[in-house]
């Protein structure tokens, strides 16, 4: 209303104008009256030429946003301002928005999860990087490509044109390989008119974790029950069958072996759940390692008399304690634990009148490595990496002879990885076998015995 009272005012002023220079030259009405209508008309034409002006800088608007207004005159310069300055707001709530979908962009790309947005035709409109791993995807290849088309699975494809999304369904992704499987939960959220949001999580870890503990519960009851059904054959022959006091203490006997076995048995399962369970030991415990060796051979020579008897016995070979010095940070009893294991290991796969060496040698890098080396029948390398898997056995009936249960070198590889330690196996059939536990110079202190090493207490990762 004020643009069109404005437009008229000026029209008027132009008129009046035209008429008041037309009486100057001849005062008649005729005159005024050709006046104004030439003043109207140089209104119109300046009127046309400021809208074209407008006009003109509306187009270029399309080109370039940012540009400046004309300053025009009139209705037209009010007309100016508030389309440059509808424009501006415009302007910035566009560019809020984009920066929202950016921000929004961003924080899908960094989920660790995929994700995937369909249209109403199951096609791809846009995907994230997680997505990309999971499924082989192009981020930019295949843009408008049916996802049926890109994921063949059997299973996602019933599940997707059967329209019911209430569960997830479990496949394998194209990317998997037998080195490095690769399962998914894949989950579809209809939204919007028919649209569908697509998300896949890795579940690898968790079904193998799953498998691992159907695993270990199939192990632990064969462990136990076997034991057990022999006390169980034991008691009832005892309590049916007239035996001499030989026999029954033959019988007594072999069910204590059994009982002592399940004992160790459930030892080893409750010092594996306390080693998983509990935070690493620090730097601020320290053990002498002439401490630790003293009682591992003590045990050992014990085991091994035990085990072979006077008449082959084996020659046990360990470090003098006067070349022995320095301290080890770490659980006294569980250095203590993974030493005795390793040498224990030996003990009972060396057969008598074998050989097993014991040393604790500085390394060129820093640190030291406690290491066993037996005469033994040695190891098939294709059994050496899963050595240390909870129950793998290379021969279960000897290992059922000399009375293992299987998780010996389970314990040792937990206390050394508590430890920063690593454990390395080199073995080979008919060679005998050599087990080294090497750990960081920041686990032990100086020790003079050893020229040339110095042993450490700063912590890992700090120079």
């Amino acid at each position: 209303m004020f643009c069109l009272f404005s437009r008229l005012t000026v029209l008027f002023l132009f008129m009046s104008a035209g008429a008041a220079i037309a009486i100057l030259f001849r005062n008649t009405v005729f005159a005024a009256s050709v006046g104004a209508v030439l003043g109207g008309g140089a209104w119109l034409v300046w009127d046309t030429w400021c809208f074209l002006r407008f006009l003109d800088w509306l187009r270029r608007l399309y080109e370039t946003p940012d540009e400046s207004p004309r300053r025009l005159s009139g209705a037209w310069r009010e007309a100016e301002e508030r389309v440059s300055r509808l424009l501006r707001q415009q302007f910035r709530l566009l560019r809020e928005s984009e920066t929202r979908l950016e921000n929004l962009q961003a924080g899908l790309q960094a989920s660790p999860n995929g994700v995937i947005v369909l249209d109403r035709q199951a096609r791809i409109e846009w995907c994230n990087r997680t997505a990309c791993q999971h499924f082989g995807l192009d981020a930019r290849r295949d843009i408008a490509q049916s996802v049926t088309h890109l994921l063949r699975d059997p299973a996602f494809v019933a599940h997707i044109g059967a329209r019911n999304f209430d569960s997830a369904v479990i496949l394998t992704s194209p990317a998997s390989t037998p080195a490095h499987p690769l399962r998914l939960s894949v989950l579809l959220c209809p939204y919007g008119q028919g649209r569908l949001l697509m998300t896949s999580r890795d579940i690898t870890v968790f079904e193998q974790a799953e498998a691992m503990r159907r695993e270990f519960v199939a192990n632990v009851s064969h462990e136990i029950r076997t034991p057990l059904t022999v006390l169980a054959g034991f008691v009832e022959t005892l309590q049916t069958l007239p035996l001499t006091v030989g026999e029954q203490q033959e019988y007594l006997r072999r069910m204590a072996r059994q009982a002592e076995r399940m004992r160790c048995l459930v030892d080893d399962l409750l010092t594996l759940s306390r080693l998983e369970g509990s935070p690493p030991p620090g730097l601020k415990e320290w053990t002498p390692v002439p401490t630790l060796f003293q009682q591992v051979e003590a045990d050992a020579r014990a085991l091994s008399a035990l085990t072979t008897g006077e008449n082959a016995p084996q020659r046990l070979s360990f470090p003098d304690a006067d070349t022995l010095a320095g301290e080890i940070a770490g659980a006294a009893t569980e250095l203590q634990s993974a030493f005795f294991n390793l040498v224990n290991n030996a003990i009972r796969y060396t057969p008598p009148g074998g050989e097993i060496e014991v040393h604790w040698e500085p390394q060129p890098g820093g640190g030291a490595c406690f290491s066993v080396r037996d005469s033994g029948p040695g190891i098939a390398p294709e059994h050496i990496p899963r050595l240390t898997e909870r129950f793998y056995r290379i021969d279960s009936a000897r290992s059922s002879a000399t009375g293992g249960t299987g998780l010996g070198l389970s314990i040792v590889k937990h206390v050394l990885q508590r430890h920063d330690a690593t454990l390395t196996i080199d073995s080979a059939p008919g060679q005998g076998a050599c087990f080294m536990a090497e750990f960081p110079e920041y686990r032990l202190r100086e020790t003079p015995a050893f020229p040339g090493w110095r042993g450490t207490t700063r912590t890992p990762g700090i120079p």
